[in-house]
């Protein structure tokens, strides 16, 4: 008779030896296309991705990140921000904006500065609506960053509230004072469908206009949710392009709510399809910039808990269904 221990032992070996069930691994791309190769050759200016200085540590992302085949632009995420570039009032340091801006100019790539004016991310010392554009632009520039709410009104913050609606003219004349050739923007989000957001945004580009204001470029941000890209996208690129100006998707990713399933992996690569569709069909839409490429650092799951999975490519660097999507948007 076996004793209890011997039981247990005989009971463990056999789990052991049991067949375990086989595990499945994720969807992912099946497209080889080359997506900046492939914007370019539908007429946009560039397919690209924003990058971190602490991205740039990892071997594996940097490979990906200096093809230009695959990634015609960039967007420095942080570096460029005015608590980066000036944290001791008048003492300025572009060390880590230069890093970025030196990569792109090395691998060939576009460089979009972000941001000049946004009140997030303002310095300690910053009191009052102190501008620093002049000593920042160039490229092209997101130069004042989210200055709507989501009604349409204008945002309360230190520069509304110091000069009113004017703060956004005196940042974009300086920022063409600075440079001439630099493509002037403003950016921001729940704009991307028609809207009382997106009327607001439209009625300041018109009145910027009449009053010989520059402005060049009107940033669609695109922080989607899956299966929740707004209706009349296309449409309401076209209506922004109406106004003589060009558009850009500047920051797309498409968060779920975790875990990933194959079905919101799907449904994901049907929302960027959706997305680079509308951009590829919209003349004056130049570009699409995805807002880090890789779940690996995507800002998602550090800002909205039990989301995440973002990126057209996931923590291991491994592409998604939303490659393919990306790829069939523009026409592969």
């Amino acid at each position: 008779m076996l004793t209890l221990p011997l039981l247990l032992v005989a009971f463990f070996c056999l789990a052991a030896a049991r067949p375990q069930a086989a595990t499945i691994a994720p969807p992912q791309s099946t497209s080889t296309a080359k997506l900046n190769t492939l914007a370019q050759s539908i007429g946009k200016l560039y397919f690209g991705s924003a990058t971190d200085n602490p991205d740039l540590t990892n071997t594996s992302y940097v490979a990906i990140f200096d093809d230009n085949t695959t990634f015609g632009q960039t967007t420095p995420t942080n570096s460029m921000k005015w608590d980066a570039t000036e944290p001791e009032q008048g003492v300025f340091t572009f060390e880590a904006g230069d890093v970025i801006a030196n990569l792109a100019n090395s691998n060939g790539q576009l460089l979009r500065g972000h941001n000049c004016v946004w009140h997030e991310q303002l310095p300690d010392w910053f009191t009052a609506a102190r501008l620093w554009v002049t000593t920042q632009a160039k490229y092209s520039w997101d130069v004042v960053n989210e200055p709507l709410n989501d009604n349409g009104t204008f945002g309360s913050d230190v520069f509304f509230d110091t000069l009113g609606v004017s703060y956004i003219g005196i940042a974009l004349n300086a920022a063409r004072a600075a440079d001439p050739n630099a493509k002037l923007y403003i950016n921001d989000f729940n704009i991307e469908g028609p809207g009382v957001k997106a009327t607001a945004m439209m009625d300041l580009v018109t009145s910027l206009q009449s009053q010989g204001i520059p402005i060049d470029g009107v940033g669609f941000q695109c922080h989607f949710i899956v299966g929740e890209v707004p209706e009349g996208f296309q449409q309401n690129l076209e209506a922004f392009t109406a106004l003589g100006i060009e558009v850009a998707i500047t920051e797309l990713d498409v968060r779920m709510t975790l875990p990933a399933t194959d079905e919101l992996l799907e449904q994901q690569k049907q929302d960027y399809q959706i997305v680079i569709s509308a951009c590829a069909a919209v003349p004056k839409c130049v570009g699409v910039t995805l807002w880090d490429f890789t779940d690996k650092f995507s800002w998602v799951p550090g800002t909205f808990a039990g989301q995440g999975a973002a990126c057209p490519w996931d923590e291991n660097f491994i592409r998604k269904p939303a490659f393919d999507g990306i790829a069939l948007g523009f026409g592969a």
